[in-house]
């Protein structure tokens, strides 16, 4: 029983210190950019946008978000450029539900790189924004938002474990994350499955 005690403070102790580097790594990439206050402002104003009692001030509120959508889109991609700056080691996130710190240095194969992931998000934004499918407007939201929901969850996953991180999906946007993931784009879907199963 002590043994299993002490294992169990060991690991905890670790696991905040492995969280604390990760939740610094991405802070210094995001600091220099307004990233996260641009996806809270689109997430808030499609969900207002959907609300509209018409279709017209539906439009109406949507063609208000261009400007952030675009800044959204440049500063992801930015941020995706920055993180190739770290090492694999650095940037590895674990696969399972929970924290397993340092997992990348004795069981890389639950691991992934998180600067890939970051990449694709970024690629997954510029082509939604950039309505490359060529959606209705309020289509195109719907995609919008799941884009930024994923992201939202990868950083989340990097940053504590991907257990929480589906926890804060669905607490904060009362959503799962099965349904964000078959809402985004075939695009970028296509590419995260990939990256997930560890396929080239």
């Amino acid at each position: 029983m002590i043994v299993l005690l002490a294992v169990a403070v060991v690991w905890r102790v670790l696991s905040m210190r492995y969280q604390k580097a990760h939740i610094a790594l991405l802070g210094r990439h995001l600091a220099n950019h307004q990233l996260e206050r641009h996806m809270e402002t689109l997430t808030q104003g499609y969900t207002r946008a959907i609300q509209a009692d018409s279709t017209s001030r539906q439009l109406q509120i949507l063609e208000t978000f261009a400007q952030t959508e675009r800044a959204v889109a440049s500063q992801a991609q930015a941020v995706a450029v920055a993180l190739q700056q770290e090492s694999l080691q650095q940037a590895s996130l674990v696969t399972w539900p929970m924290c397993i710190p340092y997992a990348e240095h004795f069981a890389p194969s639950i691991t992934r790189d998180f600067r890939a992931l970051f990449q694709i998000h970024a690629e997954g934004l510029r082509y939604v924004v950039d309505n490359v499918p060529g959606w209705e407007p309020k289509q195109r939201a719907y995609h919008l938002s799941a884009e930024l929901y994923l992201l939202q969850h990868s950083c989340h996953w990097f940053c504590k474990s991907r257990g929480v991180a589906n926890a804060r999906l669905q607490l904060r946007h009362q959503v799962e994350y099965q349904k964000v993931l078959d809402s985004v784009s075939e695009t970028t879907r296509s590419a995260y499955v990939k990256w997930l199963q560890n396929h080239p």
